[in-house]
Order: C-alpha cells, then sequence, then structure tokens
C-alpha cells in the first residue's frame, strides 16, 4: 500500500523590514549644501593643483627678480635720483609679466574642467551652476588678491632699502600694495569669466593677452594724423597704463584716468564678463 504524497507547502517568502515609523531617526546627518560646501571644494582644487604652483610661483619669481634688478640698477647709477614714490613704481614692469600669468590661472580655473571633463562631475555634485562658479570667484580672487599685495609690499619694501632716499607717502604705499592687488585679482577674475564663456583654455588665455597688449600695440603704430584721438584713448585705457596710473597719479601727458579710475573701470568690466559668465553657464549644456 502506497504512502500518500506530503501535503503541498507554499514557498516561504523572505522576511521584511519593518518600514521605518514615525520616529526614525537616519544615522547619517543629512542638510541641504550651501555656498560653504562649494567654496571648500573650489579651495581644496585650486591648492592641489600644479598649474596654481606654477603660475603663482611664476609670478613671484618674476615680481620679486625685476622689481628688484630695477632697483639695483637705479642704486648703481650716480646720476639717477627718485623720490619715494618713484622708487615704488619700479615694480611696474614685474607686476605687468606676473599679470599674465595670473590671466593664465584665471582661464584655467574653470576652462580645465571643460577640456578634462571634470566639469560634469562638478556640476553633478553641486546642482547650482551659479554656486560653483560664485565659489570659484571668490576662492580665485582671494587667492590672488592676498598673494599679490603682500608680494607687492615685500618688493616695494626691499626696493626703498635698496635705493634709499624719502621714504614714500602713506597713499602710495596704500595704491601700490593694497590698489595693484585689486586690480591684479580683478584682471585674473575677467580671465575667469572669459573661460567661461569660451570654455578652451587655449582660446581664452589667447584673448585675453590680447585685450591686455593689443590696444598698446595698436596705438603704437597709428601714425595718421585723423587717428590721433583713437591713439591717445588706446594709450591711456590700456592695461598697461591702467597698471602704470597705480604706481602714479595719471598717465603723463594724458587726460585719462587718474587716482583710483583703474580700478572702477576693471570692476565694471569684469562685473559685465562675470554676468554674462553666470547667464551662459545656466542656460546651455556643460
Amino acid at each position: 500500500m502506497s504512502t500518500p504524497p506530503p501535503p503541498y507547502a507554499a514557498p516561504q517568502q523572505p522576511p521584511t523590514a519593518a518600514a521605518p515609523g514615525p520616529g526614525y531617526a537616519s544615522p547619517i546627518p543629512v542638510r541641504r549644501a550651501h555656498l560653504g560646501d562649494a567654496l571648500a571644494s573650489e579651495w581644496t582644487k585650486i591648492r592641489s593643483v600644479r598649474s596654481t604652483m606654477w603660475t603663482l610661483g611664476v609670478m613671484i619669481v618674476l615680481m620679486l627678480g625685476i622689481g628688484l634688478a630695477s632697483a639695483a640698477v637705479v642704486a648703481s647709477s650716480d646720476t639717477t635720483t627718485l623720490d619715494g614714490n618713484e622708487v615704488l613704481g619700479l615694480g611696474f614692469f614685474g607686476v605687468l609679466l606676473g599679470t599674465i600669468c595670473v590671466i593664465t590661472l584665471g582661464v584655467l580655473t574653470i576652462a580645465s574642467e571643460y577640456g578634462t571633463g571634470m566639469i560634469r562631475t562638478t556640476m553633478t555634485a553641486c546642482s547650482s551652476r551659479s554656486r560653483v562658479l560664485a565659489a570659484k570667484a571668490i576662492v580665485f580672487f582671494g587667492l590672488v588678491f592676498v598673494l599679490t599685495t603682500v608680494v607687492a609690499a615685500v618688493v616695494g619694501a626691499l626696493q626703498v632699502s635698496i635705493v634709499g632716499g624719502e621714504s614714500p607717502s602713506g597713499s602710495m604705499w596704500f595704491k601700490s600694495t593694497v590698489g595693484v592687488g585689486l586690480f591684479v585679482a580683478l584682471i585674473g577674475l575677467l580671465g575667469l569669466a572669459v573661460g567661461t564663456l569660451v570654455r578652451h583654455s587655449a582660446g581664452a588665455v589667447t584673448i585675453m593677452i590680447g585685450l591686455v597688449l593689443l590696444p598698446l600695440v595698436l596705438a603704437i603704430f597709428m601714425f595718421a594724423e585723423s587717428l590721433k584721438d583713437l591713439q591717445q584713448a588706446l594709450l591711456e585705457y590700456s592695461i598697461p597704463s591702467q597698471i602704470a596710473v597705480l604706481y602714479d597719479n595719471s598717465v603723463a601727458g594724458g587726460s585719462g584716468p587718474s587716482g583710483w579710475d583703474p580700478l572702477w573701470i576693471m570692476l565694471v568690466v569684469t562685473g559685465l564678463a562675470l554676468g554674462g559668465a553666470f547667464a551662459t553657464l545656466n542656460s546651455r549644456d556643460v
């Protein structure tokens, strides 16, 4: 006699976890990201890449080397006598060449991420594109301003000690350190804005170098009398002339910017460029 088959048993379902009740609290802290997080991220980026060390390092070498070499030449000359304000002006050429380094870093701060594709990761980690660009601008501006101001002050002090003579006025010290630092940082910020608009490192750097040098070069080769007014305007409003104004009250023989005018002009230009950069960044794909 055969035994009956065992009764059918339904397959057992895996145990399910109980849904968290109203009193459940995640052990992982959850909060909304803010500008401080973006600033910390951008500071980590800018201080850990080689381009920052190279560009700012070369800028420091140019400002120190050219500034001190100019002071040594003046000090060794028996016929040249400079007052205190003119001694600080010897740092002009080092700052002018160092500006090219700052422009390059400003462009690379964002354009290099477009070249490597890192910008997609950045925008994924921070959904607010405006916050990303604002953080880049703040970190870059603060770094360049502090470094340029400190180096300009050190160079100025060494120049005065080498050349000797009367001490520069307090207002001249302020313009040739803080004023120069602000101006150079704004030029670099303009480079960051152009890099955002162009999204190509080489192209943006070329555009910025053209903006710095081309007006002065064009003015030199304007020989026609009908272009005299245009030539004068290009000479007075070119970037090298604007930097020279910060080391003196105005460009010799001109009626253009004087005093702190270069800072206001550069502030307006950079503000417009950054406004365009914010608008385009939010309106197109990365």
